[in-house]
């Protein structure tokens, strides 16, 4: 057996910053590496250090840093959750998985990549947040209303937002709000409850969704997420409201002031009170049915509907937690197994941005190397996923 020869020159605070950045313990580590919890204790004091293979496994597997980092005289300047966002208690933050850390630490180098490729630009002459200026303290009915216009979507029930699974509606939302300047991006959350989050920035903000929700819930975040950058305010949101009621009453008042202008710009009051108008002042005797056809009418989840119905005092909260509950068991979206990855990478990835670079590497502007890095692929994968790109534009 080779006796396993530690690495001189490996910075025992990186590796302990590494670790911590990735939300990891020092158990889950050693559980990882089948190693005893005191040998990364002693990796992380300096009393010992990783072999090269075991720091490769570290920073590859582990970590997802390069390998160098761990050879820096201090930690690089990088936002921590707890600091970044902030529509989340702090306990929440701290519990983040290592998957969502690693999806927030992929949204931030492709904001990079939009920072680099526009010259730190944005690439709209009159982007959607300076046409909308949302106040907390205004009425939402307005503010949504002209956020809608601003969007230049079809009016509530037009065919043109496709059927009622929402597919069809997320790509119309989608494709609005990036012409509108903001940059969305989505992926599959392995923790299941982040609907998404957003990065706010003074030119090229991104918002990054969780492709694991339906595509009526996807909707709904995106809306949620855009409010949020209207604010200037960076966020990462749940589905469930209870981390919401631990919040600080500053934040739980932007938090459903985001929520309450997502439901109005997707559900205008006008044109709900309208289609509602010959139900009983109390519905919580309607059929599941019933809340289903006015949710198909808006593409949005049925508690979107219902949401609108506890505002207007016509259910009860009680109603309103039991119904929210039993659907959120059915929440979740239909994920191919074995899909293509080029389909799935070009879903995932903001189509402006991969225009840009597409459009560049075709000029040679840009390496296959510069491009594989700005859109997060492999240097083979370029030229396939540039040929589908293209395809479906002229599809």
């Amino acid at each position: 057996m080779s006796k396993i020869v530690p690495l001189p020159g490996v910075q025992p605070a990186l590796l302990k910053w590494a670790r911590e950045s990735a939300h990891l313990s020092l158990e889950e580590v050693a559980g990882r590496l089948k190693k005893a919890v005191e040998e990364i204790d002693a990796w992380e004091s300096g009393a010992n250090a990783p072999s090269y293979a075991q720091l490769e496994k570290l920073a590859y597997e582990l970590y997802k840093r390069p390998l160098a980092i761990f050879f820096l005289p201090s930690p690089p300047a990088e936002p921590r959750p707890e600091a970044e966002f902030r529509a989340l208690p702090d306990t929440d933050l701290r519990r983040l998985s290592r998957e969502t850390v690693f999806l927030i630490r992929r949204a931030r180098a492709y904001q990079a990549s939009l920072v680099e490729l526009f010259d730190g630009r944005s690439p709209i002459a009159e982007p959607l947040w300076k046409r909308v200026d949302l106040d907390v303290s205004k009425p939402i009915a307005p503010q949504a209303a002209v956020v809608r216009a601003s969007l230049g979507v079809p009016a509530p029930g037009a065919n043109e937002w496709g059927g009622a699974d929402g597919d069809e509606a997320l790509k119309l939302w989608r494709k609005a709000i990036e012409a509108g300047g903001v940059f969305v991006f989505k992926d599959t959350f392995k923790q299941r409850e982040i609907s998404g989050f957003c990065l706010e920035h003074p030119e090229l903000p991104v918002v990054m969704i969780n492709n694991s929700a339906t595509k009526t819930r996807q909707i709904f975040s995106l809306l949620h997420e855009v409010a949020h950058v209207l604010i200037g305010w960076r966020a990462i949101s749940t589905f469930d409201d209870a981390p919401l009621k631990r919040l600080p009453p500053a934040e739980q008042r932007i938090e459903r002031f985001c929520n309450q202008i997502a439901a109005e710009i997707l559900v205008p009051a006008q044109d709900f009170a309208s289609q509602v108008a010959g139900l009983p002042q109390n519905v919580e005797a309607l059929s599941s049915d019933r809340f289903a056809a006015l949710a198909a009418r808006y593409r949005v989840s049925r508690e979107v509907i219902l949401r609108r119905f506890r505002d207007a005092d016509r259910v009860s909260q009680d109603f309103y937690e039991r119904r929210k509950l039993e659907w959120d068991g059915q929440r979740v979206g239909k994920e191919s197994s074995g899909g293509s990855f080029y389909l799935t990478k070009g879903a995932y990835l903001s189509e402006r941005l991969m225009s840009e670079v597409f459009a560049r590497y075709g000029r040679r502007q840009i390496s296959v190397d510069e491009a594989a890095d700005f859109i997060g692929v492999k240097p083979k994968q370029v030229d396939e996923l540039e040929s589908r790109f293209l395809r479906g534009l002229a599809a």
